[in-house]
């Protein structure tokens, strides 16, 4: 009988509980929706009803807290925060609350009272510091947020716990000394944030900075000579383009580590692009004298270091032909030595390019590159470089059947890949030389869509040069004798071409050609190292052309020569900055853009 009347009892419990649990959503959803819209005294009653009912959940005292702070309720504000300190005095988060509040009323004294207890009374474990400190974070006071992860890391006897935490602090707070000092503290800690270091440190520190930087680096490597300071240490100079120091630091940890050169290599290369050749050919002869030729970088240091070497020397204001016979004897002997073949391809082509380009030896460069396509083993890419390499050099001297032949025979073995393109551009561009104009214009609009940028853009130009220019004379002769001068400068016949141009512009005086004529004349300079002249006449063509095709194209090779040649990089970004702008749908507009940040000072990926 008992048992029978315990059901109706236990369904009327059931009942009521959901009820209350019902009613106590309904309430939340209702309080939480008048705190959305401000009705901050509507949702205060409903909280404050809802904390009655459970005075252990932390939603309802925040909100019921922050309802009486804008309401500035703050007795009755300071009545709750009280009472729930009694009732769990261990909570130190209340203690920020309490500060707040005292911060809301502008006591400030009061409130840093409350947050110093808050710090004062917090456990040692990770959990604890962390979210004292976020606490901290997300109301802006990141002094009591590092005071909170410094008093954490002397609970835990660990100095380092919360150093990467203090790093990102004093990165907030802009103070980029103690930034630095914690980020190398959390590097010794952990290796694996050298790259997140290294990112970030790029990221916030202003050039300036980087003297802090190795300043830091330099004292602590004296202490301990730890492998991953070094590595910051010569990232900071690469940053810098030092790289000269970043060298002698890598330098050393190859020696210490017993590395393969790989740091040495990479940076060999960074030097070479930014022009430093002097460091890039001190890096690439550590790799060769030090590792030797099994080591898996020698031959390209070896190939890199002679490529520097002649970059060095035809990239200057005058060399002599001493200059070139003397590099011309180091890649020989280096041939000598190794042998002509697949493994010293590279070599070889760097040789022939030489004699071709810059001694002005023809025969040679053809011989050697004849040799090289004969050789066994050479992979299709390298053979396929040595055939358009030889068809440029038969080209130049005159020997059009075996130019073509070689262009053709890359063009038809890579017919959808880049070196087949560029081969098919070349082999339209001998055709164009030649005056069939229709024929070649048809392949260049082809190539307006390769996947090479440059050969796009250099299709696209004589597309539209042709389109231009060809039905302006009904004879072709005008445009003929233009194209002819383009052989001749491209087989360096310069004296020629100049005739050829001097006829043109007396037998076409008002032909549109005239900022054309200007544009080859200046490039006929620029090959001949004479460059003020050439920078008067690419000048020239953006002054009194301005409208024409050739304006964009001379401004380019204008700030190319300031910034490269005339040492003059105002000058230079001044000119990228007018390309970017006048002539916004220029295809050099985006490295013109480019050039002009990096001259700026701008750190460009």
């Amino acid at each position: 009988m008992r048992s029978s009347l315990l059901y109706p009892i236990a369904f009327f419990a059931a009942f009521f509980c959901l009820n209350v649990s019902a009613l106590k959503a309904q309430n939340l959803n209702l309080a939480n929706q008048y705190y959305q819209n401000g009705e901050y005294e509507k949702a205060a009653a409903l909280f404050a009803q809802l904390l009655e009912r459970d005075n252990d959940s932390e939603l309802f005292f925040s909100r019921y807290v922050d309802c009486l702070l804008n309401l500035e309720q703050y007795d009755e504000c300071e009545k709750v925060i009280k009472k729930q300190l009694k009732k769990t005095p261990e909570n130190v988060t209340l203690y920020v609350t309490y500060g707040g509040l005292f911060d809301r009323q502008e006591k400030t004294d009061e409130a840093k009272a409350q947050y110093q207890r808050a710090i004062e009374k917090m456990a040692p474990d990770y959990v604890s510091v962390n979210r004292l400190a976020s606490l901290f974070m997300s109301s802006g006071k990141y002094d009591f947020a590092t005071q909170t992860y410094e008093k954490g890391a002397k609970l835990m006897k660990d100095p380092n716990r919360f150093a990467f935490n203090l790093g990102e602090l004093y990165r907030r707070k802009g103070e980029p000394a103690k930034m630095i000092e914690y980020y190398l503290s959390a590097l010794i800690a952990d290796p694996g944030k050298i790259y997140t270091i290294q990112t970030l440190l790029a990221r916030y520190l202003a050039p300036s900075d980087f003297t802090e930087l190795q300043t830091q680096l330099y004292s602590r490597i004296q202490a301990d000579e730890n492998p991953d300071l070094v590595e910051l240490l010569a990232w900071s100079f690469v940053q810098r383009k030092d790289f000269k120091s970043a060298l002698r630091q890598y330098k050393a940890l190859d020696k210490r580590l017993s590395e393969d050169g790989q740091r040495i290599f990479n940076l060999a290369n960074d030097a070479a692009d930014a022009r430093d050749y002097d460091t890039a050919i001190s890096g690439y002869d550590y790799i060769v004298a030090e590792k030797g030729q099994l080591n898996q970088y020698f031959f390209d240091s070896k190939r890199e270091a002679m490529e520097c070497r002649r970059k060095k020397i035809t990239e200057g204001f005058a060399y002599t032909q001493d200059d070139l016979k003397t590099l011309e004897a180091e890649y020989e002997g280096f041939l000598n030595q190794f042998g002509r073949g697949k493994q010293t391809s590279s070599i070889v082509l760097q040789l022939a390019n030489l004699e071709a380009l810059y001694i002005n030896n023809l025969p040679r460069a053809i011989s050697l590159l004849e040799d090289l396509k004969a050789s066994p083993g050479l992979d299709r890419n390298t053979l396929a470089r040595t055939k358009i390499n030889l068809a440029d050099y038969y080209l130049m001297h005159g020997d059009i059947w075996e130019s073509t032949l070689l262009y053709s025979q890359v063009d038809k073995e890579f017919k959808e890949e880049q070196l087949g393109q560029e081969a098919r551009f070349k082999n339209a561009r001998l055709s164009y030389y030649n005056g069939d104009f229709q024929w070649s214009q048809a392949q260049f609009n082809v190539l307006k869509a390769s996947t090479s940028k440059l050969i796009a853009n250099d299709a696209l130009d004589l597309s539209v040069f042709i389109m231009d220019n060809l039905n302006l004379d009904t004879t072709e002769a005008a445009i003929s004798l233009y194209s002819a001068a383009e052989l001749l400068v491209f087989q360096n016949r310069f004296d020629e071409a100049f005739l050829k141009l001097d006829t043109l512009r007396n037998n076409f005086p008002e032909h549109s050609l005239q900022d054309d004529i200007l544009y080859l004349e200046a490039q006929v300079y620029e090959k001949r190292r004479d460059y003020e002249k050439a920078a008067a006449l690419y000048q020239q063509v953006a002054e009194k052309y301005p409208d024409d095709i050739r304006a964009d194209n001379a401004l380019y090779a204008l700030g190319q020569i300031y910034e490269n040649q005339l040492n003059d990089p105002e000058k230079a970004k001044t000119l990228y900055e007018k390309i970017f702008i006048d002539y916004s749908g220029s295809v050099f507009a985006v490295e013109a853009r480019k050039r002009f940040r990096i001259l700026r000072g701008d750190k460009v990926q």
